[in-house]
């Protein structure tokens, strides 16, 4: 302490270099100062420069619709996916270096404090006492920001998704760390706050399934039928519209889905791309219908 530098070695090293000067211990503090705040903000510059390749990074994934034909429709998958990439990646890169900042800084300043002899102590004490009373004061918004951190993190939906959050049901057109943006089938705007989704389901994730239902009189030739909904479904998968660029898997026939003591229903399936089964589901029906037409077979009520 005799030098006025304590244990401070950056300080103690000008000073020894002016030891005739009195006013050696004042300029070796500031020149300890500055250091520090410049130290400060490099790291900073640097940490905020890693966050942001990273983040690029993240943003420029690949396809995963690279292995399928390249259509008018997987190309349009291909940009929601990559809006979806990023606008996650750019959330939490903003996230990432806000927190690095604060971190970076804080320190800083409080090491900038100590130098200075200012007792920091009670300063962290009143920050902690402002920091709970803010938690108690908003709850709600702590929970929201939480929730958006993790829903992102864990890719639980994006922009272009269709989702049930039970609330409303409609595709995503924005998400934020605090609220969920939705336009539901009749054209209305939904904002959810993240901290009440207590569970979503996501239709546009991976792939989608079609399915429809043909119901036939109780009396029909099953086996005949069968074989007929095959054909269709063969022909479908053969239609190169179709096949790989719309539908990933060759649909199936499931067979006798329900019985009743008037009708006899089967169920045809098909694995479609994301948001994909409802065109399929239509297209099914309009050659099933043909199909049972031409061999005279007549759907039950």
């Amino acid at each position: 302490m005799a030098n006025g530098c304590g244990n401070d070695p950056v300080c103690s090293a000008f000073v020894g270099l002016f030891q005739e000067a009195a006013w050696a211990p004042l300029v070796a503090s500031v020149i300890t100062i500055v250091l520090i705040i410049v130290i400060a903000i490099v790291v900073r510059k640097l940490s905020q420069r890693v966050i942001t390749r990273v983040v690029n990074r993240a943003a420029s994934g690949t396809s995963i619709t690279g292995r399928l034909r390249r259509t008018q429709a997987t190309d349009g998958i291909d940009a929601l996916l990559h809006e979806r990439r990023k606008q996650r990646a750019e959330t939490m890169g903003s996230v990432l270096r806000h927190i690095a900042s604060i971190v970076i800084m804080g320190t800083a300043i409080l090491t900038v404090l100590d130098r200075l002899t200012i007792p920091i102590a009670p300063l962290l004490t009143s920050v902690g006492i402002l920091g709970v009373a803010i938690g108690f004061g908003a709850q709600e918004l702590v929970k929201d920001f939480i929730a958006g951190m993790f829903m992102l993190l864990e890719d639980q939906y994006g922009v272009g998704d269709v989702i049930d959050t039970g609330a409303a049901i409609g595709t995503v057109e924005a998400v934020t760390l605090r609220v969920t943006r939705l336009r539901d089938a009749d054209g209305r705007v939904w904002y959810i706050r993240n901290g009440t989704i207590t569970r979503v389901g996501n239709e546009s994730q991976g792939w989608s399934r079609a399915y429809i239902d043909v119901p036939v009189a109780y009396d029909a030739d099953v086996p005949e039928v069968r074989e007929l909904l095959k054909r269709v479904t063969e022909e479908l998968w053969s239609d190169h519209d179709y096949r790989e660029s719309v539908i990933v898997e060759e649909p199936a026939v499931y067979g006798i889905e329900q019985i009743s003591d008037t009708s006899v229903i089967f169920r045809v399936s098909a694995k479609t791309l994301p948001s994909k089964q409802a065109e399929v589901a239509r297209e099914l029906r309009l050659r099933v219908k043909a199909a049972l037409d031409g061999a005279g077979i007549a759907l039950a009520a």
